[in-house]
C-alpha cells in the first residue's frame, strides 16, 4: 500500500510540474511584442521573390533582403541600414531600398560576395538622432552585421558614430555630405560627395546661369546652416551678391513672410538649400506670389517626390546635383534599363546612389573578406570601382570619401529631371 500511494504521488507531481510549465509557455506566446523587432542570431534573412514585396518580413521596423533566385548559397553575409522607412524623409529610405535591391539581385545572381549571398536588415529610424543612437547600439551588438549603412541626415549618423567607432564596425554614411561626419573616426567613410565640394558646385551653377542678385533660402539646421555659409562663400567669390537670406524650420508650411521679404529685395534669382518636402511647397508659394525668377535648388531635391509634389509649379527649376538620367555612359543606361524593368519607374539619385553603395561595399567585403576591420581596411585599397554616380569611385583614405567628385547641372522640362544645355538664363 505504501508503495502504490508513493507511486501516486509521483504522479499528481509530475502533473503538477507539467501544468506549470504549460502555463509559462501560454505566458510567453500572450507576449510577442517582447520579441526582437529583427531576426534572432540563429536565423536567416528573409529571401525575397522576384519582382513582388517580401513574402515573409520582420516588422515594418526591420526587414532582411536578398535577390530572388539566388545563385549564392549559404549564410548571408549582413548589412545594417539605418534610415528613414517613416516619417517626413520616408520617401528617401523608400528610394534607398529599390536601390539596395536591385544590386542585390545582380550580385547574388552572379554568385554573390566569396559564394554567399548579400543581405540587409533595415532599421526605421526616421533620420532621427535619437532613433539612429537606438539601431547603433542593436547593430553593434549584433555580430552578424558586418557593416552599417546610412543614416540619411548627417545629424542622425553623426549622433551615432560615437558607438560605431567604439564598437569597430563601419559605418557608411553614403548620403552624409556634412564636412565633419567623415571626422568622427576611422570607422567613418561615405561616398557622398561632401557640403566642402558640393555647395561651391551648387553657387558655381548660379553664377554660370549669369545670375547677380540672388536670395537664398535655408533649412535651419546644422546641415542647412553649415550649406548655406558654404553657398555664400563661393557666391561672393564668384562674384554674385546675397540680397537677402531667410532660414526656415524643418516643419514649417507658410512661407509668405519671408517671402515677402525676399521679394521686395529684387533678387534676380533664387536660391534654395533644402529637403524635396519643404522645396516643393516653397516653390509653390513662390510663384503663387508672382516671383518668376529662376530658382536653383541643391541636390537632395533630386527625387521624383519634388516633381509630384510640386506639380506644374516646379517645372524649370534648376538642380545642381550628382547623377543625370541622360548621362550617355553604357552602365549609366544598363542601371536605367534594369530599374525600369524592376520597378516599371525611373530611377532618382538616391536609388542609384544606394545601388552604388551596396557595389562598392561588396566589393570591399570581396577583397578584404567577411570581417568588420577587414571591410573597413579594405575601403581604402579599392580602386577605379565602377560607379553609376561618379563612373569610378577610388576613396580618398584621409577624407575617407570619394577623390575627385563631380557634379550634373539640371532642369526641370517636360516633368522629367533632364540635363541643362548650358545656356545662361537672362537676366530679370
Amino acid at each position: 500500500m505504501r508503495q502504490i500511494s508513493r507511486s501516486r504521488s509521483l504522479i499528481a507531481l509530475t502533473l503538477q510540474i507539467l501544468m506549470v510549465v504549460g502555463m509559462l509557455a501560454s505566458c510567453g506566446q500572450a507576449q510577442p511584442t517582447a520579441q526582437p523587432t529583427t531576426a534572432p542570431a540563429a536565423s536567416q534573412p528573409t529571401t525575397a521573390p522576384a519582382a513582388t514585396a517580401p513574402a515573409a518580413t520582420a516588422p515594418a521596423a526591420s526587414q532582411s533582403t536578398t535577390a530572388a533566385g539566388q545563385a549564392a548559397t549559404g549564410e548571408p553575409l549582413l548589412l545594417g541600414v539605418s534610415g528613414p522607412l517613416t516619417g517626413n524623409n520616408a520617401q528617401y529610405g523608400a528610394q534607398w531600398k529599390k536601390g539596395f535591391d536591385l544590386a542585390l539581385d545582380e550580385i547574388n545572381a552572379a554568385g554573390g560576395v566569396r559564394g554567399r549571398p548579400l543581405a540587409y536588415t533595415f532599421e526605421d529610424s526616421q533620420s532621427d538622432p535619437k532613433q539612429s543612437v537606438v539601431v547603433a547600439q542593436k547593430f553593434v551588438a549584433d555580430t552578424r552585421i558586418l557593416a552599417e549603412l546610412g543614416d540619411f541626415a548627417s545629424p542622425a549618423s553623426m549622433a551615432a558614430s560615437p558607438i560605431y567607432e567604439r564598437a569597430g564596425l563601419l559605418q557608411f554614411g553614403f548620403t552624409n555630405s556634412h564636412p565633419d561626419f567623415t571626422k568622427g573616426g576611422q570607422y567613418t567613410w561615405s561616398n557622398s560627395i561632401s557640403q566642402v565640394d558640393a555647395a561651391p558646385l551648387h553657387a558655381d551653377f548660379v553664377a554660370d546661369l549669369g545670375l547677380k542678385r540672388v536670395a537664398l533660402l535655408h533649412l535651419n539646421t546644422d546641415w542647412g546652416k553649415t550649406t548655406y555659409e558654404l553657398t555664400a562663400k563661393r557666391l561672393v567669390e564668384r562674384g554674385v551678391e546675397v540680397v537677402a537670406v531667410e532660414a526656415y524650420l524643418p516643419d514649417e508650411k507658410d512661407f509668405r513672410t519671408a517671402l515677402t521679404t525676399i521679394k521686395n529685395a529684387n533678387p534676380d534669382g533664387i536660391v534654395l538649400v533644402s529637403y524635396y518636402t519643404d522645396a516643393a511647397l516653397l516653390v509653390q508659394q513662390i510663384r503663387s506670389l508672382g516671383i518668376t525668377v529662376p530658382i536653383v535648388a541643391n541636390g537632395s531635391n533630386h527625387s521624383p517626390k519634388f516633381l509630384e509634389l510640386g506639380g506644374t509649379a516646379v517645372e524649370g527649376v534648376y538642380l545642381s546635383s550628382n547623377f543625370s538620367p541622360d548621362d550617355p555612359r553604357p552602365e549609366v543606361q544598363a542601371y536605367l534599363k534594369a530599374f525600369r524593368e524592376k520597378y516599371g519607374e525611373e530611377s532618382d539619385y538616391f536609388a542609384a546612389h544606394a545601388y552604388d553603395t551596396i557595389k562598392l561595399i561588396a566589393a570591399a567585403i570581396e577583397l578584404g573578406g567577411p570581417d568588420r576591420t577587414a571591410i573597413r581596411d579594405a575601403l581604402g585599397k579599392l580602386k577605379d570601382v565602377p560607379s553609376v554616380i561618379y563612373g569610378k569611385v577610388t576613396f580618398n583614405p584621409e577624407t575617407r570619401r570619394v577623390a575627385a567628385p563631380k557634379d550634373a547641372r539640371l532642369i526641370v522640362a517636360g516633368g522629367k529631371f533632364t540635363l541643362w544645355n548650358g545656356k545662361p538664363v537672362a537676366s530679370h
